[in-house]
């Protein structure tokens, strides 16, 4: 009798869970068709190392240790914007116009938007470096903003004649104390520097009227100084259609609770005083303490969103052992993402029981697109009830895969869709473990005949 009543309140349990499930589905859909593909929420990857990392032999896996391409991981882990730097000339030629146009191609064909970062150096600008491209070292302002104008549009017109519309395009990375120096230092030129970012504008939308032009900050803590370039920006007659901001708890020494607190402090007082949308365009965590990057995150995507932000950049997210750069969210032993990237899925990491690594159900599917079948994979760090579900893009429940106990371990099986129209299912693992702690993991299917 225990057992029978057991069993039936499992059963009351799964069709609750069941009828939540759709009923959330539903309204996404329902608020994804008001407001709008411009309305959805970004989330973006800079990936300006990838090209020079693969040409070195890096490789990168799924959740299910399949290598594959780092962007088609990067889309499955809910990724859907892509960032990439533009440098002037640079030595060896990654991030230079034609890297950048391959890259950017390559994203555009896969369905990302594009944030095109033009740094206006031949290397790195960030706060501390604003150098002057070497060809432009001598030339007085008049011929800097040529420079400046020739350089944007003939990079965005040749990614134009290749099908590629940037969504968006940063004048300068983290501009600080403006770009160019010293001719745009901005605490000595601020009229300088709005020329700058001015013909920057004008150049991007020449080509192009519907990119956005973003001017992008460093230290989204500290609101002063975004008021005080802006309130510049603004008085000579600088134009831009959104704020960039970074938000790094590493590099400002502050706990990320405090970052992201005076972040949003920041993003409300810019949206307020200049009616400008804002967005993050870089942001990471240290690479050893994924948990906590995880929860981070989720946290700076919670407040962005609450602010009427944009979207959310992690910079580099898969970089590992690469130029001694720790913020990546890539596991160098695995060659996996870490649970950092949960957090563009809304899934929270949770420290396991049984090792560092948070507890996870790693579900993937391979191949995806596929036709008629596809290989579902997943694991399980902890014995568990698992039911694994395919429902269509309304919600529905079509086809039961898995209702059972498991063990530990990794495990595969075949989804054969071939009595299934075309279309966008989404694979549901649920795992109830015997804590009574429950896990729940999303994978977006695509079935094309």
């Amino acid at each position: 009798m225990l057992n029978k009543r057991l069993q039936s309140r499992r059963l009351s349990h799964l069709e609750y869970s069941r009828t939540v499930f759709q009923v959330i589905l539903l309204l996404a859909l329902i608020l994804l068709s008001a407001g709008g593909a411009t309305a959805q929420f970004v989330y973006g990857a800079d990936v300006g190392w990838l090209s020079r990392m693969e040409a070195n032999g890096y490789v990168f896996k799924d959740r299910s240790g399949i290598q594959r391409d780092c962007l088609d991981i990067l889309k499955e882990e809910g990724v859907s914007a892509i960032r990439l730097r533009v440098w002037v000339n640079p030595s060896d030629g990654y991030c230079g116009k034609k890297d950048v146009a391959y890259m950017a191609h390559r994203a555009d064909s896969m369905g990302f938007k594009i944030l095109l970062d033009f740094h206006c150096s031949d290397t790195w600008a960030d706060p501390s470096h604003q150098t002057k491209p070497a060809a432009w070292a001598n030339d007085s302002l008049p011929r800097l903003l040529a420079d400046l104008y020739n350089h944007v549009y003939g990079v965005l017109d040749t990614l134009k004649s290749i099908g590629v519309v940037p969504d968006w395009v940063q004048i300068g990375n983290e501009t600080d104390n403006g770009m160019l120096w010293p001719d745009g230092m901005a605490t000595d030129h601020m009229d300088n520097f709005s020329k700058m970012i001015d013909t920057g504008y004008a150049a991007v939308k020449a080509v192009d009227s519907t990119s956005q032009v973003i001017v992008h900050l460093s230290s989204a803590n500290d609101d002063e100084m975004y008021r005080w370039m802006f309130d510049g920006l603004k008085k000579y007659g600088g134009r831009w259609d959104i704020i960039g901001m970074s938000v790094y708890p590493y590099w400002s020494n502050l706990p990320w609770e405090v970052e992201d607190s005076l972040a949003l402090v920041t993003m409300k007082d810019m949206v307020s005083r200049y009616g400008t949308k804002v967005m993050i365009v870089e942001t990471g965590y240290i690479e050893s303490d994924p948990v906590n990057a995880n929860h981070f995150l989720l946290d700076l995507i919670t407040k962005t969103k609450s602010a009427g932000g944009l979207g959310v950049f992690y910079w580099e997210p898969e970089s590992y052992d690469w130029m001694g750069y720790q913020l990546g969210a890539w596991d160098p032993t695995t060659k996996e993402p870490t649970a950092a990237l949960d957090a563009f899925m809304g899934v929270a990491g949770i420290e396991s029981r049984y090792g560092s690594q948070p507890d996870r159900l790693r579900l993937s599917a391979f191949p995806n697109p596929f036709n008629p079948t596809t290989t579902i994979r997943y694991q399980l760090s902890a014995v568990s009830h698992v039911t694994l579900e395919v429902y269509d893009i309304l919600g529905r429940e079509v086809r039961t895969l898995l209702d059972k106990r498991q063990y530990p371990g990794i495990y595969a099986l075949s989804f054969d869709g071939s009595r299934m129209a075309s279309g966008v299912y989404l694979c549901r693992l649920v795992a109830e473990g015997d804590n009574g702690r429950r896990f729940v993991s999303i994978q977006k299917l695509l079935l094309l005949k």
